[in-house]
């Protein structure tokens, strides 16, 4: 496909630049005060109840059962009904790429929870990258990619529709900071972490579209 080299290159930036802040994480935590203390302080203000029944509202929507749950739904609604085979994979393919992912780099870094008032039940596991802010963002390109391609609409309308479903991803990672279950460098760890595997990923998808539409193996 075209512009196939673009893609690697900047899913290659996007984990380049998790590396940097995961190793300054672990290494060398005090320099990211500015962001993971004083942004975060700031963020939660006094905790107004309005604010704080939208946030724990907000996040679950990154919670594992159910993020799992309505993306095999989405998945299921494209490759059965649809018969768009290879987005439905690619909706399936990029949450499963990323838990594994993230499971596997939590246990890597390992990093303590934010020791602040948490407003929902204390989490299980480390803290480093946010699972809610990953999960929910690779759910996010993975539906504007498969918009820029299918929704039959204006480009203006188009737009719209993929900036809507990016801000609704990020409210969910900015909710986990200010219930007080992850840093922003967790949070923005996971949204690289999306980025990079949307990124790389895109390639073989869009080849194996071309070609199994090409085959007439999928609409």
């Amino acid at each position: 496909m075209k512009n196939k080299q673009k893609y690697f290159t900047q899913g290659s930036f996007a984990l380049l630049f998790f590396v940097i802040l995961g190793y300054t994480v672990k290494f060398y935590p005090a320099y990211l005060t500015a962001l993971d203390g004083d942004f975060q302080i700031w963020l939660r203000g006094e905790l107004p109840d309005a604010l704080n029944s939208f946030y724990r509202l907000v996040t679950l929507l990154g919670n594992t059962p159910i993020i799992l749950a309505y993306t095999a739904l989405i998945a299921a609604f494209f490759y059965y009904v649809r018969k768009w085979r290879a987005e439905g994979i690619l909706m399936l393919g990029n949450i499963l790429i990323m838990g594994v992912a993230s499971t596997v780099l939590k246990m890597v870094y390992n990093r303590e929870r934010p020791s602040l008032e948490y407003l929902i039940e204390d989490p299980i596991g480390a803290s480093f990258p946010s699972w809610h802010a990953a999960s929910t963002m690779i759910v996010a390109l993975s539906l504007c990619i498969i918009m820029n391609q299918r929704v039959k609409t204006s480009q203006l309308s188009k737009r719209l529709l993929q900036a809507l479903v990016i801000l609704l991803a990020a409210t969910v990672g900015v909710s986990r900071l200010y219930i007080g279950v992850h840093y922003p460098s967790d949070v923005l760890a996971g949204w690289l972490l999306a980025i990079a595997i949307a990124s790389i990923t895109y390639p073989f998808y869009d080849q194996k579209r071309f070609e199994w539409r090409f085959q007439s193996k999928q609409r």
